[in-house]
């Protein structure tokens, strides 16, 4: 059977087998038609990766609420961007472990924005390495507590206003250690990584009757990020990025565009599932 990619004018590509249109690919224009005048929440959406998100979500035309626990000054720059394309932004502090201030993140998005249509969740870190015979269990809760109990706080806080549209989408942030276990000293890390994958599928069990869609991306190595630059020596992301298929490093617009990708209602029957962002380093 013959196949035949065909470029339109509007830079889309058809997919054609048999004479018949299998595919259609996304444009740049179709993905801002799907994302233009959504609120959506981003946690942790003012640095590394998450302020990559928040500024791909701001170029789509969508209205932010930005979450961040130490970087306020950026969180504010990107407020004052969005609004300077004429739309709503806010930037709202808070420590998401808590049950008050993640409730109270939800409640503010939706007072300003008016409404929610898509949650990232976005907030985590490694907070330090630890091999399992230094592990103290404050440590080990601390981790869990950042990177899967405030997930959970804040879904379940967003969930009753994300079930009143009919096409509502949660993307939760993972991570390559989720799949492979990681490197020494990320056991905490990598085990709530791993609980985020199946958090994901759960509640995409749970919620798609609501109308709610929830996927997730597992990045590798992504460079340029506070993550990296405090975890990672470089003779590490050398000898990591020697090993990727493609030879190369990932970035933060890497997974922000993926991210994009799985929010917006072009693939409206992708749920449950993991994107995997990582250059060919784990493909199963």
């Amino acid at each position: 059977m013959t196949k035949l990619f065909l470029q339109e004018a509007s830079g889309a590509e058809k997919l054609f087998v048999g004479g018949t249109v299998l595919m259609n690919s996304m444009t740049h224009n179709d993905m801002k038609d799907k994302l233009s005048g959504k609120n959506v929440l981003i946690t942790a959406g003012a640095q590394g990766i998450g302020e990559a998100i928040t500024k791909h979500f701001i170029e789509q035309g969508a209205h932010v609420a930005i979450n961040y626990f130490s970087s306020a000054t950026t969180a504010n720059e990107l407020v004052r961007h969005a609004r300077s394309k004429g739309l709503k932004a806010v930037a709202i502090g808070g420590d998401l472990t808590t049950e008050a201030d993640a409730n109270a993140l939800v409640k503010k998005t939706v007072d300003v924005l008016g409404g929610l249509d898509i949650l990232i969740n976005n907030a985590g870190s490694l907070v330090a390495r630890k091999m399992l015979a230094e592990m103290e269990t404050t440590f080990w809760h601390k981790v869990m507590d950042i990177n899967l109990t405030s997930m959970m706080l804040v879904t379940r806080a967003a969930s009753p206003h994300l079930a009143k549209n009919n096409t509502s989408s949660i993307v939760n942030l993972a991570s390559l250690a989720g799949r492979k276990g990681g490197h020494p000293g990320s056991l905490a890390y990598s085990t709530s990584k791993g609980a985020i994958l199946t958090f994901t599928r759960a509640l995409a069990s749970e919620l798609g009757p609501e109308g709610i869609r929830v996927n997730a991306v597992a990045p590798g190595l992504i460079l340029g990020t506070s993550f990296h630059n405090t975890h990672t020596t470089k003779a590490s992301a050398q000898a990591t990025t020697a090993g990727i298929p493609i030879k190369r490093a990932g970035n933060p617009d890497d997974v922000a565009r993926a991210v994009v990708y799985l929010a917006s209602e072009h693939d409206g029957f992708i749920t449950g599932a993991t994107l995997d962002i990582n250059g060919g380093v784990y493909n199963m």
